[in-house]
């Protein structure tokens, strides 16, 4: 119940068809119980019938072979087709629907969230967990409402047939009940772990593949290999218990299931040699057993896949659970323009129970000023920096932009005026042209090129094989860091934010690199609010503001040439650092 509950917002849009497709199974359904019936009439009234001719016996047996053949491709033919198009379409349609809200909702979640999931857990339930559970559709609400169309049509006919008879086909029936209730439980569980072990799995794979190049400079091939067998040893046996439960529930439903035609036999082929019973109706009768059993033995199998589907749902349903950290408050104004910005007391934390990141941070940086943060790694830079887009929300304080309090705006309007440009920018696979275009997907040819030539990338992407319609492969990988970078920074110009926010843009990369990317990001950051990340201290020597951060508070602030009066920490690691570049 539980599981339908869940389910219903996502099959309620489709329930006419649903209903439209229960009828027409069931016109397909009942063509072949009218086969024993029409066997009944062929041994009754015409093979053991003394009153006619064999001329009128053939006669008869063509006429009703030619009026079942016309119902049986005719009729049943397209019947079936439809039924299984729009069962089909249905279950489709349903995990289309359902796979769009979790991505929409995937999208809503924190970067917390995803620092504490790994991606491939997430995809496995995305993926398989969302395709199982379309049997809740398919099986539960199809096919067991046609078996038991099936049964209640079979056991009605039977019973005008031979009341008694029917009672002895259907003795079996409490030990199915019984046999049902106590092994389902226990599979549902199985199932579950099966899952779970399934998507460790992919988690680790992704995982593995992502860091592929790290396995291999690191020669730990085979290590990687037993530890890879061990996660997959654990699905083997979580995959071998659920198979032994399964088997032993089938061995069971089957063994009861070959009881019923044994009784039937010995009490009706009795009835017959007593005169009781007719052939026909005998034989009948032994017909309607197997349609008895059939969708029982269907609705036993469905319990096993509904089972199945359950716990791939309940999975689905703890992903959809997840709350989402940074919303909309109600009545969020939208940003019209991004100028100051401001922290005001800030405190901040990544989660309760942890140490505080940032400590009573009060800052003022005025529109178009250049804002430098400089310190040691882990005093609270980039931390600083994600609350401005609202990548995380402040425990304390407030930081305002424009002199709203960023939390009553809404997160479109907010980030919409922000552009990053990080160390470690991410390409998606593509082409060239389509990750520039992240910054404007509506942006024509002409806007895309004076982006990239902005970014000193026009050049580079013309000596490529196919221009802008380039591959860059998978998180850019054909492409060099330098080049990934300036990329990264043509997609800012094609947004054109008011504020530009630069974390740590020209670490690692080479000289030259270095001095396309610099002269880039001079460009960009003409006219803008800017804020820089740096540990290379002879690229901020510009800015209007140099802020220390040092244990998540500011210990100094002034210009460079300010600092380097004051002899504190930043002229320390600013002598140190040019003492490096001059030996």
């Amino acid at each position: 119940m539980k599981a339908w509950k869940i389910y219903y917002p996502f099959v309620k849009p489709y329930i006419k068809w649903i209903v439209f497709t229960l009828f027409i199974g069931m016109i397909k359904f009942t063509i072949p119980l009218l086969l024993p019936l029409i066997m009944k009439y062929v041994v009754d009234d015409l093979l053991t019938n003394s009153d006619m001719t064999p001329q009128q016996k053939i006669e008869q047996l063509m006429l009703i072979l030619a009026g079942t053949l016309v119902l049986f491709i005719v009729v049943r033919g397209p019947v079936e087709y439809v039924r299984q198009y729009f069962a089909q379409y249905i279950t489709s349609r349903i995990l289309f629907d359902m796979r769009n809200r979790l991505y929409a909702h995937l999208q809503k979640l924190s970067l917390r969230y995803y620092q504490n999931t790994k991606v491939g857990e997430a995809i496995s339930r995305f993926i398989n967990d969302v395709e199982q559970s379309k049997n809740l559709v398919e099986v539960g609400m199809m096919n067991i409402w046609l078996d038991m169309f099936t049964l209640t049509f079979v056991l009605i006919v039977m019973f005008f047939m031979n009341p008694v008879l029917t009672l002895v086909s259907i003795a079996v029936l409490p030990l199915y009940a019984i046999a049902v209730n106590l092994l389902y439980k226990r599979l549902k569980k199985l199932t579950k772990d099966r899952s779970q072990a399934l998507a460790g799995i992919q988690a680790y794979l992704h995982e593995r593949i992502q860091g592929i190049s790290v396995i291999r400079s690191f020669t730990l091939e085979r290590y990687d290999q037993r530890k890879f067998e061990g996660i997959n040893g654990n699905f083997l046996k979580k995959a071998m218990a659920q198979t032994r439960m399964n088997a032993l529930t089938f061995s069971i439903i089957n063994t009861l299931t070959d009881i019923a035609p044994i009784l039937v036999i010995g009490y009706g082929g009795y009835r017959v040699i007593q005169g009781d019973l007719t052939l026909g109706t005998f034989v009948a009768f032994f017909g309607y057993l197997d349609r008895l059993y059939a969708p029982l033995r269907r609705l036993i199998n469905s319990s096993t896949v509904l089972t199945q589907a359950t716990a791939s749902l309940e999975r689905v349903k703890e992903l959809m659970d997840e709350p989402y950290d940074i919303v909309d408050q109600p009545h969020a104004k939208t940003l019209r323009t991004a100028g100051d910005i401001q922290f005001d007391r800030v405190c901040f934390k990544y989660s309760t129970g942890t140490d505080w990141v940032l400590k009573d941070i009060n800052l003022h940086i005025k529109q178009g000023q250049t804002v430098a943060f400089v310190g040691m790694s882990g005093g609270g830079k980039s931390s600083l920096i994600g609350l401005i887009p609202r990548f995380y929300d402040v425990q304390e304080g407030r930081v305002l932009v424009s002199g709203q309090d960023i939390r009553t705006v809404s997160l479109e309007s907010l980030r919409s005026s922000i552009g990053m440009v990080l160390q470690d920018n991410f390409l998606f696979s593509g082409s060239v042209r389509e990750n520039i275009m992240l910054g404007n997907p509506e942006a024509d040819e002409e806007s895309v090129m004076a982006a990239a030539q902005a970014a000193n990338a026009h050049e580079f992407i013309m000596s490529l094989p196919l221009g802008y319609d380039t591959e860059v492969g998978e998180r850019g990988v054909k492409l060099s860091g330098g080049q990934k970078q300036r990329l990264a920074i043509a997609r800012v110009f094609l947004k054109d934010p008011d504020i530009l926010v630069l974390d740590e843009a020209t670490s690692a990369l080479d000289l030259e690199s270095e001095h396309l990317i610099q002269q880039a990001l001079q460009s960009l950051s003409s006219n803008r609010t800017t804020l820089i990340v740096a540990h290379r201290l002879s690229t901020i020597t510009h800015a209007d503001q140099i802020v220390v951060l040092e244990n998540g508070q500011i210990t100094e602030q002034g210009t460079h040439s300010e600092l380097m009066e004051r002899e504190g920490s930043y002229a320390r690691l600013y002598n140190v650092q040019h003492f490096d570049t001059v030996s």
